[in-house]
């Protein structure tokens, strides 16, 4: 068992119809540039119980974004970027984890999605930012006609180990608590997203650590993104200890609770990123058959290219299509 110095200096979604709705809607007016299509769901706010909030369940029907390509406000104006930074003795020497939060134009609401993302062992929430991924995204959002939220916590740990973006065994940090807790109440705030328009996406280890809370708390996502994923424990700094069987994506199917998440697994073709045992290329192969085995629905890119952002960004818009078709999936 030993850390992989590739994996530790490693950088770090079926495109969907929504474009043949662009016809219908070449002549919308231009004071419908911003307008959400739906009725907002009145929700009260997160209860407050020791330090963690709880979110009530969301009333039905749940009101679906109404596809309105190249004519959204995100077309003509960039989202807003926001570092916030959470309680969190487990992160860094001053006690603060930060969260970065990318926000197109105009208010936020409850029928706005929000796609939450993991970085990678070797990196952080500004390595996402100065890749560039919020205008990338943005362009995404503007092509398709459905704008979304973007949120990337900080994952490390003030002693250098690999978190697995989970909760330590040893309580020395709460990575899974913080992001399924904290980040979401942080992000939504006053308005709490239904599950269907909660998703989450990570790269490398953060590929492992959205599948693996998406099935740990299927109540939360409804959609799962994992660009360069490991879908099994390779836990080299023993975050979980010797019980690894709760964390591991491929043993947590058998569930009713988790049959209809949505999954997109990207491998590059090139990537043989070492793990402990084994290595990232087939992964997502691999568990990509046992979700189907379950008759769950999943979706696989093989871009050409290897570990690393220029590969996974190559995917955005078929990564966008795979979200927005679940988005304003009706029924």
């Amino acid at each position: 068992m030993f850390v992989s110095l590739p994996r530790r200096a490693a950088v770090l979604v079926s495109s969907c119809a929504v474009v043949l709705l662009a016809t219908s809607l070449a002549t919308t007016p231009p004071e419908r540039l911003v307008e959400r299509i739906g009725e907002h769901l009145a929700a009260p706010e997160p209860e407050l119980t020791h330090g963690h909030a709880l979110f009530p369940p969301q009333p039905l029907p749940t009101p679906t974004p109404i596809p309105h390509p190249g004519q959204v406000a995100v077309c003509q104006e960039p989202g807003r970027d926001q570092v916030v930074t959470l309680p969190d003795t487990g992160a860094t020497d001053d006690g603060g984890r930060p969260v970065w939060i990318r926000r197109p134009p105009g208010p936020d609401s409850t029928d706005l999605p929000v796609l939450y993302l993991l970085h990678g062992s070797a990196s952080t929430h500004r390595t996402l930012m100065e890749a560039g991924l919020g205008a990338r995204l943005d362009r995404q959002m503007c092509r398709t006609g459905v704008e979304f939220v973007v949120a990337a916590p900080y994952g490390q740990e003030s002693g250098g180990a690999t978190t697995e973006w989970g909760d330590a065994h040893d309580g020395r940090f709460a990575l899974e608590s913080f992001v399924t807790e904290d980040v979401v109440s942080a992000v939504e705030g006053e308005h709490p997203r239904p599950r269907s328009l909660r998703s989450i996406g990570g790269f490398s280890m953060g590929g492992y650590g959205a599948a693996a809370l998406a099935l740990r708390h299927p109540d939360l996502y409804s959609q799962v993104v994992g660009w360069a994923g490991y879908y099994r424990v390779d836990d080299p700094h023993g975050t979980f200890g010797e019980d690894t069987a709760p964390h591991s994506p491929d043993l947590l199917l058998g569930s009713d609770d988790v049959r209809d998440l949505r999954f997109l697994l990207v491998e590059g073709r090139s990537d043989h990123t070492p793990l402990q045992r084994g290595s990232i290329q087939g992964e997502a192969e691999r568990f990509s058959a046992l979700l189907t085995d379950h008759g769950m629905t999943v979706d696989t890119l093989r871009p050409r290219g290897g570990h690393d952002m220029g590969t996974w960004t190559s995917t955005f818009p078929d990564t966008v299509d795979f979200l927005v078709s679940g988005w304003t999936a009706t029924g």
